[in-house]
């Protein structure tokens, strides 16, 4: 204890010295990091002088004594009496790691005390916790200025690294979509995603898709799903893998042929690097503990999803929109700290079914809080038919209401049109793309690949055979081509 506090008192006497050691040490350190009252107390008042640019010296400290902050002249008198030091920021380093090691014990003893009382509710004891140990671990140093010199060679470097690609346009974890991957160049590491729209317009479908992609890269996927059963995850990634129907696989009505390319799928998928984690309860602290623990078991681990982003719980009841911005933010710094994408899905605000154009945009997003702000690349959902069935119903149901008959005109198609809108994009341009929406097997892919017949691969697949999905409304079927294992 005579030790930390000569530290303290060195580290203090420096500034005294020179009070420009004050402009590194309040990078580094906090009035609390001091283990002495009188210390913290003296550093608190350096640091409002040094706020309102007045001289840090005897006098002026003291008179910044409180009672709420009392600084005793005989403990100043020991720091100005104690020899300055040259390396401030090693004696530094030293009271902020005594600083976390009081924290660690203290949070020890709350562990205790929380775990004595029988009545208390067990999550939340966990979300505390989780919570007191994230502000612990989440010190953060602050980096000094990098030159211009350092800049341009670490920029030139990554030019060159580039270009020994072969000027590829993707740089980024591939989206699975030729279109998207030209505007965005792929999900950088540290980005966050969001991927936005109005329920039933295909946004699970659309990151699944992603996902399956990143999986046939060789990248490990993490998948936070709050909405949906794994198993519900997996028949959609399997329909759309192996293009059989959704609701064939759902019920088990499968053909000879579709039986063997299904157990073909499965067996690829069950050694894929996917992991999934379904608990219907999440807070970002959770999130956090979850994904650098499989992370640091699986270091392939290189797109992470949240399915979706408004169903997480916040760590303590404050307003609703604080939480969801608390969340956002969490989003973005576990992006930085894991060097991964994380895609978190969004749910948009009912009113922009209000407008004659329903397109979302920016403005849509709900409970935005800092959501626009956090976001590296927002992408929104739209599929005009969803709107046109809906209208079509309430057309009929309004024509009931009234004893008239009402044929309606609307024509289901296994194929729709559907568009990702790029609402923001931090190092790009935003924009539109079209892709096509295949219902029958939840699948989205680029209008270039939409055709009657879709030729799917699979390795070792030795022969091919046609299979015919029967037509719907608009008496067109379509031919897709499956491997025959």
């Amino acid at each position: 204890m005579e030790m930390q506090m000569q530290i303290e008192r060195a580290v203090l006497s420096s500034i005294l010295f020179d009070s420009e050691r004050l402009d590194t040490l309040a990078e580094l350190l906090a009035p609390e990091d001091f283990s002495y009252a009188p210390h913290k107390n003296i550093f608190f008042a350096m640091l409002e002088l040094h706020r309102t640019d007045r001289p840090i010296d005897e006098e002026f400290i003291l008179k910044l004594s409180t009672k709420a902050r009392p600084i005793p002249q005989e403990e100043l008198l020991n720091v100005l009496t104690t020899s300055p030091i040259g390396n401030v920021k090693a004696y530094a380093d030293e009271i902020r790691n005594a600083s976390i090691k009081r924290k660690l014990h203290s949070f020890a003893t709350k562990i205790q005390e929380s775990t004595s009382d029988e009545n208390s509710n067990t999550q939340e004891i966990m979300d505390y916790l989780q919570s007191e140990l994230y502000k612990i671990t989440n010190v953060q140093q602050s980096r000094d200025f990098r030159s211009a010199k350092e800049i341009s060679e670490a920029t030139m470097e990554y030019i060159n690294k580039m270009k020994a690609r072969g000027n590829h346009l993707l740089i980024g974890v591939d989206t699975g979509f030729t279109s998207l991957n030209k505007i965005t160049t792929g999900f950088g590491n540290g980005d966050l995603i969001i991927v936005a729209a109005r329920p039933a317009m295909g946004k699970t479908t659309l990151v699944l898709n992603m996902s399956q992609k990143a999986l046939d890269t060789g990248r490990g996927v993490a998948f936070f799903s709050l909405e949906m059963p794994a198993e519900q995850l997996m028949l959609r990634m399997l329909a759309a893998k192996t293009s059989i129907a959704l609701q064939d696989l759902r019920v088990g009505n499968l053909q000879d042929d579709e039986w063997r390319n299904l157990s073909y799928a499965v067996d690829v998928m069950s050694k894929a690097p996917l992991f999934i984690d379904d608990n219907s309860i999440l807070t970002i602290h959770q999130l956090r503990t979850k994904l650098r623990k499989i992370k640091s078991k699986h270091p392939e681990i290189g797109l992470a999803v949240v399915d979706y982003l408004q169903l997480m719980s916040g760590a303590s009841n404050r307003d609703r929109h604080q939480e969801v911005s608390e969340i956002s933010r969490g989003l973005k710094m576990i992006a930085r700290e894991l060097e991964i994408p994380i895609i978190a899905l969004s749910q948009l605000n009912r009113s922009l079914e209000s407008r004659s154009d329903r397109r979302p945009m920016l403005s849509d997003l709900r409970e935005s809080g800092s959501i626009e702000q956090d976001a590296d690349i927002i992408l929104f959902v739209y599929r005009d038919a969803v709107y046109k069935l809906k209208d079509e119903k309430e057309k009929e149901e309004a024509f009931k209401k009234e004893g008239k008959e009402y044929k309606s005109t609307f024509v289901f198609k296994n194929e729709e049109e559907a568009e990702i809108i790029i609402g923001k994009q931090r190092n790009g341009p935003t924009g539109m793309v079209k892709l096509v929406f295949q219902k029958h097997c939840t699948r989205f892919i680029d209008t270039s690949d939409s055709m009657s017949a879709l030729q799917i691969t699979f390795e070792n697949a030795e022969t091919t055979q046609t299979k015919f999905i029967p037509p719907q409304d608009d008496g067109q079927g379509d031919k897709i081509e499956v491997p025959f294992i």
